[in-house]
C-alpha cells in the first residue's frame, strides 16, 4: 500500500535526484497553493497519496484522487489546485525523454508507444509500483534496486496507456519543417522578449494560425513553451553555479521577482528552495 503524506497547514514539496540519470523526483502535499497553467520539457508521472487534485488539461477538468495516477506528456499544459479542503498530497517524477527513449528497446521486444492517451488512470496496481519505485530511490545500498523499479514501472505504464500520437493533419497544412524552426527559435531565444509577430515573421504564417498550429503539434501554445524552456534552463544554470539574479537575466525572465514568481507557479517552490534541495551542499548566491 502506498503511504499517505502527513497533512499540515502549510504547503511542502520537496525534490531530489531520481534512481536515474534523467530523472527527478518531488513529494508534496499543497492546501493553498495553486499552480499556474504550464508544461514541462519532461514527462511527469505521479501518484496521488491523499487527498483529491484538479487540473485542467486537454480541454478538460480531470481529478485525481488517491491512488490515481498521473501522466502528463513532455509540453502539455496543465495546472493544479485542490478539489477539496484537506488539499492532496502526490508523488512525481520527472523524466526526460532520452530516459523514455531508452526505455523503449526494440532489441528488447519493447517497441512501445511514447505518448500517454489520457492525464489520470485508476490503476491500484500501477499506483503502489509506482509508489514502491518513488520510495526505493535514495534508499542507502539498494540503488540496483530503485533503477530497476523505475524502469520497469515506466515500461509498463507506457505498454499499457501509451498509444501512437500522429502529426499528418497539422503537418499537411503548414509544414512540420516550419513549426520545428519556430520551436528551435525558441529554443535558441529564450532570454529573449519575443513576439508573436517575430514568430510569425520566422514561419511565415499568420499570427492566429502559427499559434493554433504550434499548440495542435507540440502539446502547447508558443508562451507556456517558451516558459518550460526558461525554467529547465534556469534550473541547469542553478545547478551549475550561477546566482539567481544572474539566472533571472540570462534565461529571459524581467527580474528575480519575475524569475521566483513563475518558477514557483510551475514547480511548485521557489528557485532557492529547489536548488537547496537538489544541491543541499550549494551556497545560494543572490
Amino acid at each position: 500500500m502506498y503511504e499517505a503524506q502527513a497533512q499540515t497547514p502549510q504547503d511542502w514539496a520537496r525534490f531530489r535526484p531520481g534512481a536515474l540519470a534523467g530523472v527527478t523526483q518531488m513529494n508534496a502535499h499543497f492546501t493553498e497553493h495553486t499552480f499556474e497553467r504550464h508544461s514541462h520539457e519532461t514527462y511527469s508521472i505521479g501518484v496521488t497519496a491523499s487527498g483529491v487534485q484538479t487540473f485542467h488539461c486537454g480541454g478538460a477538468l480531470h481529478a485525481s484522487l488517491r491512488g490515481d495516477v498521473i501522466l502528463f506528456n513532455p509540453d502539455e499544459p496543465h495546472d493544479g489546485q485542490r478539489g477539496t479542503q484537506e488539499g492532496f498530497g502526490y508523488s512525481m517524477l520527472y523524466v526526460s525523454q532520452q530516459v523514455v527513449n531508452e526505455c523503449r528497446d526494440k532489441e528488447a521486444g519493447l517497441d512501445m508507444a511514447a505518448y500517454f492517451c489520457q492525464p489520470v488512470v485508476r490503476d491500484v496496481a500501477m499506483g503502489r509500483a509506482l509508489a514502491r519505485a518513488i520510495g526505493a530511490a535514495g534508499q542507502a545500498q539498494e540503488s540496483l534496486r530503485a533503477e530497476e523499479l523505475t524502469r520497469d514501472v515506466l515500461v509498463r505504464l507506457l505498454q499499457r496507456y501509451g498509444e501512437r500520437r500522429s502529426g499528418e493533419d497539422v503537418s499537411r497544412s503548414v509544414g512540420m519543417t516550419r513549426l520545428a524552426r519556430i520551436r528551435d527559435y525558441l529554443r535558441s531565444h529564450f532570454g529573449e522578449d519575443i513576439t508573436v509577430d517575430v514568430l510569425a515573421r520566422e514561419a511565415g504564417l499568420s499570427r492566429v494560425h502559427l499559434t493554433r498550429a504550434f499548440a495542435r503539434q507540440f502539446g502547447a501554445p508558443p508562451h507556456i513553451y517558451l516558459n518550460a524552456v526558461r525554467i529547465e534552463r534556469a534550473q541547469s544554470a542553478m545547478l551549475a553555479g550561477q546566482g539567481l539574479a544572474e539566472v533571472a537575466a540570462a534565461c529571459g525572465f524581467a527580474d528575480q521577482s519575475h524569475f521566483s514568481r513563475r518558477f514557483k507557479g510551475s514547480v511548485g517552490v521557489s528557485p532557492g528552495a529547489w536548488l537547496r534541495q537538489m544541491k543541499p551542499s550549494a551556497i545560494i548566491n543572490i
